[in-house]
């Protein structure tokens, strides 16, 4: 029998790990505030502020996937979100056309990191360090360097809206539908294939809890004022992005173009086209993170999205996301930019000095990358 230890648990567990460390993190943070922390007030805000990393990590976890790396979508969210807030305040445009505008600049603009990426042949580190520098520098040419505010009602409703109550419940309902459809696909296809399925005792149980944190977190944003809307986009975003990469061809195409790209362009899927696509994805993931932190803030500032491509790779590699390409789920990014943010909040709200949030944050990023380094050597 196989010595089990720490890390073969962290390698095979790693969404239930990842779990329990919230648990620990909210029952720390709770404890230090009274349990202010774990209010309904501060759980729609947290999930609030999580919205727009975890938007941002819903994208780059495939580009992570697919063995390419893009530094510049903090910038790209910032010079977006200030086209927004320009469109919107100083020229008067109506919201579905500042909309359109921004997501349609925000394909663009990733289709272009995309080509140069896969068809000219620029490491993808290179396209997005040049484009960190040059999509902030673009922010401050459009912005005058200056805080383009108030922006409109309509716009601000993106940020700061919640749903009716029954409106969330449906929603929660529909996520759970969702979870039991894809369990049921995918164990009908591993049977279809003669593949070996997991137990049914053991999917019954994690759609048992699935269901159950959803009531939880249902019933006590609705205690508060409702689902706040930036957090059903990226509910939506979660089903629609777990559904693309375990039940589309695309999706599984990013997969082996991450763990052996050669082999996959070999088998005659075009590589590039799927790097460029990835690309184009993230540039619109760019555009609604910086449509939403806009909303959020009521306003375009030149300095919004710094570090933002910092959090969003953290939250991938927290999440299980492996460096060297080939594996990671949405979920998981989503779970590791709960973790990124739930860390902020609760130190903020004890008022720990900026250079030991940044301590924090990046010793967690480190072990996160090491757990994966460890698992995968010792599966070698």
């Amino acid at each position: 029998m196989k010595e089990l230890n720490i890390k073969q648990l962290f390698g095979q567990y790693k969404v239930l790990a990842l779990l329990i460390a919230i648990a620990i993190i909210w029952s720390f943070f709770s404890w230090q505030t009274q349990g202010d922390f774990i209010s309904a007030r501060n759980i729609s805000n947290l999930l609030r502020q999580m919205s727009v990393t975890g938007i941002l990590a819903c994208g780059m976890v495939l580009v992570i996937i697919s063995g390419e790396i893009d530094l510049s979508v903090g910038s790209l969210l910032g010079l977006l979100g200030g086209v927004a807030a320009v469109l919107d305040v100083l020229h008067g445009i109506s919201l579905p056309l500042t909309l359109i505008c921004v997501l349609a600049l925000g394909l663009l603009i990733g289709l272009c990191n995309g080509y140069m990426t896969a068809y000219l042949g620029i490491p993808s580190f290179i396209v997005g360090l040049g484009g960190m520098l040059a999509f902030r520098g673009i922010l401050l040419g459009v912005t005058g360097g200056l805080t383009i505010a108030p922006v409109s009602d309509n716009l601000v409703a993106i940020g700061q809206g919640y749903l009716p109550a029954w409106l969330g419940s449906a929603l929660g309902f529909a996520l759970l539908a969702l979870a039991l459809v894809l369990t049921w696909r995918q164990r009908g296809n591993r049977k279809r294939h003669n593949l070996p399925a997991a137990p049914l005792w053991r999917d019954v149980v994690r759609l048992a809890v699935i269901g159950a944190i959803l009531l939880l977190f249902v019933r006590t944003l609705d205690s508060y004022d409702g689902i706040p809307v930036p957090v059903l986009l990226l509910l939506a975003l979660l089903g629609i992005f777990s559904y693309v990469t375990s039940q589309t061809v695309f999706g599984r195409r990013i997969y082996a173009v991450g763990s052996n790209m050669e082999a996959t362009r070999l088998s005659g899927v075009n590589v590039k086209a799927v790097k460029l696509w990835i690309f184009g994805i993230m540039g619109l993931m760019c555009a609604l993170a910086g449509l939403v932190n806009t909303a959020r803030l009521a306003a375009g500032s030149p300095s919004a999205g710094t570090s933002g491509e910092l959090d969003a790779i953290a939250a991938c590699f927290i999440g299980g996301t492996s460096m060297r390409g080939g594996s990671g789920t949405v979920y998981g990014a989503l779970i590791g930019a709960l973790v990124m943010a739930s860390l902020d909040n609760g130190m903020s709200m004890l008022d720990v000095d900026t250079f030991w949030q940044m301590i924090v944050k990046g010793s967690i990023l480190v072990l996160a990358v090491w757990i994966d380094v460890s698992t995968r050597t010792g599966r070698r």
